[in-house]
């Protein structure tokens, strides 16, 4: 018997989408599931389509764990010297990382994915979201991850 562990459907969903110029598709959802801004925790839910929507080429700067819940999570990791280095995490594995080098942008693979994110922030900062060039554009926090969410 196969046991279902995530119905998806069961989730308040905020589509993300990006600058249509932009050089990669960005649309993804994500589903807030608790947060604590004191303890700078947040856990969330990143539904990904088939269609290869990304999600905002971004580093972590905080310990995050990953667990692809279905699908695959494909990520395209931007090193300085131009080169992609291209990692398939599929349904059931799990990554931590402290913080990463190098920025990444992540899709789903054939069959979409969808993914869940533990971040444990000591100063509330999640994500360095950056350009093409791999420069740093802004950054998300706790606390602008759960306004936007709140406002959706």
């Amino acid at each position: 018997m196969k046991t279902t562990v995530l119905d998806p459907d069961a989730y308040p969903w905020l589509e993300i989408t990006g600058d249509p110029a932009s050089s990669y598709l960005i649309h993804h959802d994500i589903a807030i599931l608790a947060h604590d801004r004191d303890a700078g925790t947040i856990d969330l839910l990143i539904r990904f389509d088939d269609r290869g929507g990304h999600c905002t080429a971004h580093r972590h700067v905080t310990t995050t764990s990953v667990l692809v819940l279905s699908g695959e999570q494909h990520l395209d990791e931007l090193r300085p010297d131009g080169t992609v280095v291209h990692k398939v995490r599929r349904a059931g594995e799990h990554h931590l990382t402290t913080g990463d080098p190098y920025p990444h942008r992540e899709r789903g693979g054939p069959d979409g994915a969808v993914v869940f994110f533990s971040h444990h922030s000591p100063d509330g900062r999640l994500y360095e979201i950056v350009d093409d060039d791999g420069t740093v554009v802004s950054t998300v926090t706790v606390d602008s991850l759960v306004a936007m969410w709140e406002n959706r």
